[in-house]
């Protein structure tokens, strides 16, 4: 697995939607590459700080401005 098929797949490896092989590939990966295992930790980080986050903080704007961005993020 290249450093760029990590990135793109680290979502799908924190939920637990990769398949047995690609995860297997991936944890290879993290074990021989010290970059790319401060990025999934940066993403653990990050998922556990926003989760924190109350819903009714977020005013309208910023929550609109925030599903556009993840909307789309894939199409770039």
């Amino acid at each position: 697995m290249t450093c760029k098929e990590l990135v793109e797949l680290v979502t799908d490896y924190l939920d637990g939607a990769l398949p047995p092989r690609d995860v297997a590939r991936f944890e290879e990966h993290i074990v021989t590459c010290p970059p790319c295992h401060t990025h999934l930790e940066q993403m653990r980080q990050t998922i556990d700080v926003v989760g924190r986050i109350p819903e009714e903080s977020l005013s309208p704007d910023a929550e609109h401005e925030l599903l556009e961005a993840f909307r789309n993020w894939k199409r770039r």
